[in-house]
C-alpha cells in the first residue's frame, strides 16, 4: 500500500430529502454511497457515471468542499479532514464550474492564485505554465473577454501551477478544439511521467478516457459498479455494430433484420446493425446467399463507450 497516493474508505454522503425539518426528521437522498477505492502513484483513473451518479459530489468531498456524512478521504497517509492545509498544497484541481474574478487579467489571475500555495521560483514557474498553455497572447486579456475554450486552458493552467502531486480533473477539454484537446492531453501525460502525477479525471470523452487512463472506475445511483481496465470493461460488451452502404436488397436486409430482432437504425442507403461478435460471419455469408450488394462495411467492436451507454441504463 506504499504507492497508495489516495484512499478513499467508505465514503458516504446524505443530503436532506423532502419530508426533512430541522429536527433532524425525515427522509435523506443518498448522493453517495459507501464507496471505497484507491489511486496509486503516478496513475491516471478515469471516474465515470452518468448524470446524477454522484461524480461531482464525490469530488467536492475530495477537496474538502463538503463534509462527507460518513468515511475517510486520505492523502499520502493522511487525514484530508485532519491534515487539510498540508494536503491541500500538494492537490490541485480544474472544473468548468470554476469562475475567476471578470475583470482580473490572465496573467493578474495566475499571479493572485500562485500565491495560494508556497511555490519556490513563483515567476519562474508562472512564466513556464503559460508556456505550456499557449497563454502568451491572452495575459494581458481580462478574464471576462475570454472564450469558453480560453477559460478552459486558464483553468487547467491553474491546476498544474503549485506543482501537485494529485490532480483532480472534471472535463479537463471542454469547449476545447481537438488540436488544443491533444496538447492538453498530451501535458498531462508529460506532468505523469515527469513528476510522477497521480490524475483522477471525470469525462463525457470515452475515446479521451481509453487514450488516457490506465484504470476506470464507474459509479452509479452513488455505488461503485466496476473499477477495471478501460479495454476489459469493453469486453463485457458481447454486442458488435455493423454498418453497410446497401446498394441492392435492402428490402431484404430490413426483413431479415425483423425476422432475427436484430436492432438496426436506417440512414439513407446506410443500415447499421448491432448483434453478437460471434454472429458476425453467419450473417456476412448470409448477405451473399441472399444477394444483397453493399458498397462499404465498418465493423465496431464493443468500447468503453458501449459500457458506458449500458451501466447509464442501470436503474
Amino acid at each position: 500500500m506504499s504507492n497508495v497516493i489516495l484512499e478513499v474508505k467508505n465514503l458516504t454522503k446524505q443530503f436532506p430529502a423532502k419530508g426533512w425539518s430541522s429536527s433532524g426528521r425525515g427522509n435523506y437522498f443518498t448522493a453517495v454511497d459507501d464507496i471505497s477505492f484507491t489511486v496509486k502513484s503516478g496513475e491516471i483513473v478515469g471516474f465515470l457515471g452518468p448524470n446524477g451518479a454522484g461524480k461531482t459530489t464525490t469530488m467536492q468531498m475530495l477537496l474538502g468542499v463538503l463534509t462527507p456524512t460518513s468515511g475517510i478521504v486520505a492523502y499520502f497517509g493522511k487525514d484530508l479532514h485532519k491534515h487539510r492545509e498540508e494536503v491541500l498544497e500538494q492537490v490541485n484541481f480544474s472544473t468548468t464550474y470554476t469562475q475567476f474574478p471578470w475583470r482580473l487579467t490572465v496573467a493578474e489571475c495566475l499571479t493572485f492564485i500562485s500565491y495560494l500555495y508556497d511555490i519556490p521560483n513563483r515567476k519562474e514557474r508562472i512564466n513556464r505554465i503559460v508556456e505550456s498553455f499557449r497563454l502568451e497572447k491572452l495575459l494581458k486579456k481580462e478574464i471576462a473577454n475570454l472564450s469558453a475554450g480560453q477559460k478552459t486552458r486558464v483553468n487547467l493552467a491553474k491546476a498544474f501551477i503549485n506543482y501537485p502531486k494529485v490532480l483532480l480533473l472534471d472535463e479537463p477539454t471542454a469547449s476545447l478544439d481537438p488540436e488544443v484537446a491533444l496538447h492538453v492531453r498530451n501535458i498531462i501525460e508529460e506532468q505523469r511521467k515527469t513528476y510522477d502525477v497521480s490524475v483522477l479525471i471525470t469525462s463525457h470523452n470515452m475515446a479521451e478516457i481509453e487514450e488516457l487512463c490506465d484504470r476506470v472506475i464507474f459509479i452509479n445511483n452513488g455505488k461503485i459498479i466496476a473499477d477495471d481496465l478501460p479495454q476489459n470493461l469493453a469486453k463485457k460488451i458481447a454486442v458488435s455494430h455493423i454498418e453497410l452502404l446497401v446498394s441492392e436488397n435492402m428490402e431484404k436486409l430490413i426483413e431479415y433484420c425483423e425476422k432475427q430482432k436484430l436492432s438496426y437504425s436506417l440512414k439513407g442507403k446506410y443500415i447499421r446493425i448491432d448483434m453478437q461478435e460471434k454472429e458476425l460471419s453467419d450473417f456476412l455469408q448470409k448477405l451473399s446467399r441472399e444477394q444483397i450488394v453493399f458498397d462499404e462495411i465498418s465493423i465496431d467492436k464493443p468500447s468503453l463507450e458501449d459500457y458506458f451507454f449500458s451501466i447509464a441504463k442501470v436503474k
